[in-house]
């Protein structure tokens, strides 16, 4: 893309994992300086802004400068800075790194919102809980490599687990552990903080027999739950669990 490519650049907005706006200036000022770089008209300039900033949650702070703000809110300016001008595609990188959990979900209603409105949007996180909330289409990356493509019950079907149970007990003698580990289509079992995980590779009564097992030895608990494994679940076993920087 050529530096002049006015035409193309206009219809593309990024937003970058580090915050990039003017500590000089004000809330409305930053929005309205970045979307004046594609919108001429002052009038459906001063529209366009008046949208980003509802779209963000930001009315209450149109005239703070960025050091007034806490990080979430300028993680929601910094949004506001790259889509003011109603690109039709949009790249977000990891938009809800250390934010509070209300700014978090503000951050994700307002990319829902745009991507409802028709922009097609790129978003890159490790968060996986995000991706199943916005994406479409999913693409797992590890040191630069495409190790799969599809939606999320594609993703899904990779993964060799086909259950999670988690039963909430007090106490839970080793021995029962160990028979638990015994039990057909058990992968793997942990007991940890009073939860007993208990990872299934196939089957489909897992959960009676397990509720059935804990009855015959008189095990009591208080709550047991049942999940399919979760795109993290996916992520995990197709890059390893080793720590990464």
């Amino acid at each position: 893309m050529k530096p002049d490519a006015y035409d193309i650049k206009s219809k593309i907005g990024v937003v970058f994992q580090d915050v990039a706006v003017f500590e000089e200036l004000t809330v409305y000022d930053n929005i309205d300086y970045f979307c004046g770089l594609y919108i001429k008209d002052k009038k459906l300039r001063k529209q366009y802004i008046e949208d980003a900033i509802e779209l963000v949650g930001l009315e209450e702070f149109k005239k703070f400068y960025p050091k007034q703000l806490s990080g979430g809110l300028l993680r929601r300016l910094n949004i506001a800075c790259g889509i003011a001008h109603k690109p039709k595609l949009i790249f977000l990188d990891e938009p809800t790194v250390a934010v509070d959990p209300q700014s978090r979900n503000n951050i994700l209603d307002g990319i829902k919102k745009l991507r409802d409105n028709g922009a097609t949007i790129i978003y890159t996180t490790h968060y996986m809980e995000e991706v199943e909330i916005i994406c479409d289409r999913i693409i797992i990356l590890d040191k630069g490599k495409i190790l799969a493509t599809g939606t999320s019950d594609e993703l899904k079907e990779l993964a060799k687990i086909e259950e999670k149970i988690t039963v909430e007990i007090n106490e839970l003698q080793e021995n029962y552990i160990e028979d638990i580990k015994k039990s057909k289509n058990v992968d793997e079992v942990k007991y940890t903080n009073s939860l007993l995980l208990v990872t299934y590779t196939k089957g489909k009564n897992n959960l009676v027999e397990l509720m059935e097992y804990l009855k015959e030895n008189k095990i009591k608990y208080n709550k047991i739950y049942s999940e399919r494994p979760t795109l993290n679940d996916v992520f995990l076993e197709l890059t390893g669990k080793e720590l990464r920087d």
